[in-house]
């Protein structure tokens, strides 16, 4: 079923009052006592009251408004993720950047329509920056009492190019080999964005982030995002990127991401 221009812009305001409320939790903790957790027994798996309070008052919200609708998020599972529309909920992507109190982490909220990521958003209370749109509307920045729309920059060359990944470290040998050789060719690399760095590729200011290991709510509050300002996302294959694949590419020029991607299919074996 095609959506209305009317329900695309009533999701779209739900998807700005969501922001506001996991803010709302979240600003108060930020370079503060946060109520660390470490979820792992072996390793280091971070969570803080502000991921669990963020998702929980995301997900009142939406209970309230939507009782019909499914949700996934990371801090508590899955409620009907079979239903016509579902938000799929990541309260603070970079949680490491939080606790360490850099402004990189960022609150990642998508909709999901019959099984499709339509429209998402990348907000940044702290900077007061919401990054928020879709393939259907557009893509824009709002915040700072100004709306601006979004739009990726042309790059047809990956020498030209301003790159980042999250984290070399969790790359396994073969990504790694292939991210030192693109990191190598582009003119420009940034490390430690997290899912702020998709938001830059959207803005126009990067041209290429790759970062693989990623889950469903990892992306798909962005891919919308992307998209909806002229962007491109891909596996690390080029096929069009499924959320459950780990690899992704998220390019503003096919022509650079094409460059980058014949260093990027040697490693990517699934």
């Amino acid at each position: 079923m095609t959506l209305s221009a009317e329900r695309y812009a009533e999701f779209d305001a739900f998807l700005l009052e969501l922001n506001r409320a996991s803010g709302a939790a979240i600003l108060p903790l930020f370079r503060a006592d946060h109520g660390l957790v470490n979820k792992l027994e072996s390793g280091f798996d971070p969570v803080t009251e502000a991921d669990k309070g963020a998702e929980r008052a995301i997900r009142a919200l939406i209970a309230e408004r939507y009782p019909d609708h499914g949700v996934i998020g990371e801090e508590y599972g899955e409620d009907r993720p079979d239903a016509e529309f579902v938000w799929v909920l990541d309260p603070v992507d970079g949680t490491r950047a939080f606790i360490a109190g850099l402004p990189l982490w960022t609150t990642l909220i998508g909709l999901r329509h019959e099984g499709r990521p339509i429209l998402g958003s990348i907000g940044q209370p702290y900077l007061d920056e919401i990054y928020i749109g879709g393939k259907a509307t557009g893509s824009r920045l709002v915040g700072r009492g100004t709306e601006t729309p979004l739009r990726v920059r042309p790059c047809p060359k990956l020498t030209e190019a301003i790159i980042c990944t999250t984290d070399p470290a969790i790359l396994t040998g073969p990504e790694l080999g292939s991210w030192t050789q693109v990191r190598a060719a582009a003119r420009l690399a940034r490390l430690g964005l997290d899912a702020y760095g998709y938001a830059m590729v959207a803005m126009g200011k990067l041209d290429l982030a790759l970062d693989t290991g990623l889950k469903v709510w990892d992306v798909e509050g962005v891919i919308p995002v992307v998209e909806g300002a002229g962007g491109i996302v891909t596996d690390w294959h080029g096929r069009p990127a499924r959320t459950d694949s780990g690899k992704f590419a998220f390019a503003g020029d096919p022509a650079c991401l094409e460059e980058a991607l014949v260093t990027l299919r040697r490693s990517a074996v699934d």
